[in-house]
């Protein structure tokens, strides 16, 4: 990790289209300003982690679904172009 001291209205670029500026210091809160590109994802580190178990548990959810050939007895197989089995319902 870098670590950077910056006063108010000082910044840091990143990768030469990402600006980091200290907007305020009041306490022990630090406001930033950030200036980016449109096509980048800007999130607070508390809602990218909930996003990322949320996508972890739908992932561990379709590993948990039972494998194409592990079908119910008796379930008809659609995969391979079975009409009939749409008519049987």
């Amino acid at each position: 990790m870098l670590y950077l001291n910056r006063k108010p209205g000082e910044a840091v670029i990143i990768n030469h289209c990402i600006e980091v500026r200290v907007v305020e210091i009041r306490g022990r809160t630090v406001k930033l300003g950030l200036t980016f590109p449109p096509e980048a994802t800007v999130l607070r580190e508390e809602v990218f982690e909930a996003i990322k178990e949320a996508n972890r548990a739908a992932l561990d959810a379709v590993h948990a679904l039972p494998a194409a050939g592990d079908r119910a007895p008796g379930a008809a197989d659609l995969s391979a172009g079975d009409d009939a089995a749409l008519d049987r319902g």
